[in-house]
């Protein structure tokens, strides 16, 4: 398979780096062995791997032959190319892709090694920092571009201008694939380059870090995700975000009976999400969750997830204060990122996942000890159920 075509596969994929140390961090993991961890990466679902081969990395162009010998999935070899002789070496050494810098190389050079990539059978990673760069991308019809949250001058880290350039991507003529790099740490993470429209992550000093690189990959890529609904106290986000939940929701339709003030802040581990009725106001949430008006109820049943005042997942819910015997038949037959809700728990979330399969699942009543204020246990429960 293309390393272009393995970016193209439904939900979000994820390109595991191969790095033994990093320029910001010092030495990772300097005894690593390419080709163990390539298989690994492999049977944990990687889209393809990323195998640093620059000395400042570590790397050496043997680690990308290990890879090769090891895995079958796409490899994307990483340096600081500049010449079709690198590109040929990459090529020979197993490569299926080569990224290449726009921070290092004009326009003109830029043309020239996508095409001598093109003539090698090797898809580019085209990386762009900024906005700039982006258009720059954009000028060459990069098929694949690489949006890069860290400065590689300064190695400092702005996740909210790699978001804002990710979304741009999807707005350019040609459509490329887009992979969002560098900075991601936590499921929460991953899942906002994923709204914003990433095709894929590229994770590499998370990876190396962890002591199990293959399962961390496995615990960045796994769905559901888990959004813990209805917090009004500090207290209980911070239960949230130890048991492990990914969304927190914070309720601010004046008449429910959870109804918080503000959103309040969230820990990396978690993305915040705005609840409204009728339409969405100001909030620092990253998230909006928009339900439908309903005469005599709190709200109406289902919603749409926000982003930017743009349309990413649907909600589907119960009736307010109702039930509903085939609500799980109903979301279960439903396409795209869908956000389970309705009177979910420890008790029958594990099985509200296997028969509907959802983006995310979302509880709130039946983790409380009373309207808005949530029980430790079952919240560690439920998070814990969840992603069994």
């Amino acid at each position: 398979m293309r390393f272009s075509d393995a970016l193209s596969a439904p939900g979000l994929g994820g390109i595991a780096e191969i790095k033994r140390r990093s320029p910001s961090l010092g030495d990772i993991r300097p005894d690593a062995d390419p080709g163990a961890i390539a298989a690994a990466y492999e049977r944990a679902g990687a889209a393809a791997v990323s195998v640093l081969v620059d000395e400042r990395f570590g790397g050496t162009w043997d680690d990308l032959r290990a890879a090769r010998a090891s895995a079958s999935l796409p490899l994307l070899a990483k340096g600081f190319f500049s010449t079709e002789a690198h590109l040929r070496t990459a090529k020979e050494a197993g490569a299926d892709a080569v990224l290449l810098l726009l921070r290092d190389l004009d326009d003109g050079r830029i043309a020239a090694l996508m095409q001598a990539a093109a003539e090698l059978g090797l898809d580019a990673l085209v990386e762009a920092h900024d906005a700039h760069e982006l258009a720059r991308a954009a000028a060459q019809r990069a098929p694949v571009i690489g949006i890069n949250a860290r400065d590689l001058a300064t190695f400092e880290i702005d996740r909210r201008a790699q978001l804002s350039l990710v979304s741009l991507c999807h707005k350019l003529p040609h459509e490329p694939a887009v992979v969002a790099e560098s900075g991601i740490h936590t499921r929460a993470q991953g899942a906002a380059a994923e709204l914003a429209g990433a095709d894929a992550i590229l994770v590499g000093s998370a990876l190396m870090q962890a002591a199990d690189p293959a399962e961390k990959l496995r615990e960045l890529l796994a769905r559901p995700l888990v959004k813990v609904c209805g917090l009004t106290r500090e207290d209980d986000v911070a239960v949230a975000a130890e048991a492990g939940a990914d969304l927190a929701g914070f309720i601010l339709e004046p008449e429910s009976p959870r109804a918080a003030t503000s959103v309040l802040p969230v820990p990396d581990e978690l993305l915040a999400v705005a609840v409204w009725v009728g339409e969405a106001g100001e909030s620092d949430a990253a998230l909006d969750q928009v339900h439908e008006r309903a005469p005599g109820v709190v709200r109406g049943r289902d919603a749409v997830l926000l982003r930017e005042d743009e349309q990413v997942a649907r909600l589907l819910d119960l009736p307010w204060d109702a039930d509903d015997a085939g609500h799980w038949d109903r979301a279960a037959a439903e396409a795209g990122r869908i956000v389970l809700a309705g009177k979910l728990g420890a008790d029958n979330v594990a099985e509200a996942i296997r028969r509907v399969r959802p983006w995310a699942v979302d509880a709130s009543s039946k983790l409380e000890v009373v309207p808005g204020i949530k029980d430790p246990e079952k919240v560690r429960a439920y998070v814990e159920a969840a992603r069994a």
